[in-house]
């Protein structure tokens, strides 16, 4: 019967805690403002109870009562409960406003505390809030106070501006002329260097450089952090020049494997929209023929996965890696020989071209007498594989490991995907069950391969990208090469 009042950072889902995540994991309830990120909804169990209070300038969809009175509410029902606020939620986010009202019903709470906008944003606009020689010392400010303290309100810009050092102004772009006024007339030069962080820390994140007496006429825009000292005028940019940054791009892998990939653009800058087009499921049998093969995968030559999907399904039907016997394995792939590793099976071939004629390429020809060979593979792969190996000569057994199913995209993905910029596809399935549920396709298409791409083109689209190295690393370096020229 605790309320967790958690920081969520400023918006890159990275700073959040560990402490956080932990919380979120075991959370049954989660009331979360705006600016929290949409991924950190995620780590919280399918089950727990998600309630948006966010608000939007000039708009509150749930009054702060009325937030206290649902903090009181879910705390009092014994549930393990998340107040998921952006920053830290001791620092201008009404944290200790909420605990007061937790502590006054009874109810026990905890303050986790979050990376503050005041220092994280900033740092990723290339601006240390600190500087050994120009500015030994930083303020942090709010230009959003109770309205009820009135238009001039409570902070004493006179003796804000004194301090020296470094000004950091959180909330304060509906006030920036008068705070601006404030600073120039208690003695900060008007070309004193300012920055404005909007959108600090996301994929969105945009920049303002100007002056204490320029910022005001600026495009500025909720939510920003704004600088004003000596240290604004630095320029040590990581974040926004990183390769994709700004760029906006749909993965439709299915949800379970999207992971890796959209943890990976994000470290190229750019956003993701997660469009699980495809939904790995159990064969149509129920995995019985699966089963049945593995009873006697040992009295096979050669078994051959071509998929990550296909090489984990058929460990999990191995009591271990003995059930194979003197068996050898070969893996279409590096991903294929990557998860075919985590059960301990090393692959015996793995073709330097990763679609199924690059592994007809290089795959033995039968011993006299002939041989066997298991293709453990999706429901709906290609035939060129046991078709052609059938016609050198081996006996084929083809058993299906998983469907591919089609996903079902909710309507605010959907809406994502129409404005992004790019759609990478990883598999035939994910194309055709993408076109089979998104009317919008982004401007660029990018496929990890050949067969990918064949069926992208015989869908109509026009393929952009195209990856040499069949791989998710492969696809990422076509994108980035894609950008630079």
């Amino acid at each position: 019967m605790t309320v967790y009042l958690v920081g969520a950072g400023p918006g890159d889902p990275g700073l959040l805690t560990v402490r956080g995540a932990e919380l979120l994991r075991r959370a049954d309830v989660v009331v979360h403002d705006r600016l929290s990120a949409e991924e950190l909804l995620d780590l919280a169990p399918s089950h727990a109870q998600r309630i948006d209070v966010g608000k939007v300038p000039g708009h509150a969809r749930v009054p702060q009562e009325g937030i206290n009175e649902l903090l009181v509410e879910h705390g009092r029902s014994g549930a393990t409960v998340v107040r998921l606020k952006g920053g830290d939620p001791t620092v201008f986010a009404r944290g200790g406003e909420e605990a007061q009202a937790l502590a006054d019903a009874g109810v026990p709470f905890e303050f986790v505390p979050g990376i503050t906008s005041a220092i994280a944003v900033p740092a990723y606009a290339g601006i240390p809030v600190t500087q050994r020689f120009s500015s030994t010392s930083f303020t942090v400010v709010t230009g959003h106070e109770d309205p009820a303290i009135g238009e001039d309100g409570s902070v004493d810009w006179d003796a804000v501006a004194r301090v020296g050092g470094t000004i950091v102004v959180l909330m304060g772009v509906g006030r920036i002329q008068k705070i601006c006024d404030r600073l120039m007339a208690a003695g900060r030069p008007a070309d004193t260097p300012a920055a404005a962080v909007i959108w600090g820390t996301r994929a969105e994140q945009r920049t303002v450089r100007a002056t204490l007496g320029t910022l005001a006429a600026q495009d500025l825009e909720s939510p920003a952090t704004i600088v004003i000292g000596a240290v604004a005028g630095l320029d040590l940019a990581w974040f926004e020049r990183r390769p994709l940054f700004g760029r906006s791009v749909v993965v439709t892998r299915a949800r379970a494997q999207a992971s890796s990939l959209v943890a990976r653009l994000r470290e190229l800058g750019a956003a993701t929209v997660e469009i699980p087009a495809i939904r790995i499921d159990d064969p149509a049998d129920g995995g019985a023929a699966l089963r049945a093969a593995v009873a006697d995968l040992a009295g096979n030559d050669w078994v051959v996965v071509t998929s990550p999907n296909g090489a984990r399904r058929l460990l999990a039907e191995c009591r271990d890696a003995r059930a194979f016997g003197d068996a050898k394995v070969a893996a279409i792939g590096p991903g294929t020989a990557d998860a075919l590793r985590e059960g301990n099976v090393e692959a015996d071939l793995v073709p330097e071209r990763f679609v199924a004629e690059g592994l007809l390429e290089v795959f033995p020809d039968p011993p006299a007498g002939g041989g066997r060979v298991l293709l453990a593979r999706a429901a709906e792969a290609r035939d060129v594989l046991p078709e052609t190996l059938r016609e050198r000569g081996w006996t084929v057994d083809v058993v299906e490991a998983y469907r591919t199913v089609q996903g079902t995209p909710s309507p605010d993905e959907l809406a994502a995907a129409a404005e992004a910029d790019i759609v990478t596809f990883t598999s035939s399935s994910t194309v055709r069950n993408f076109l089979a549920v998104c009317d919008t396709v982004p401007p660029v298409v990018a496929c990890i391969g050949p067969i990918t791409a064949d069926t992208a083109r015989e869908h109509g689209l026009t393929v952009d990208v195209e990856a040499d190295v069949h791989t998710i690393d492969g696809l990422l370096a076509a994108l980035v090469s894609h950008f630079d020229a």
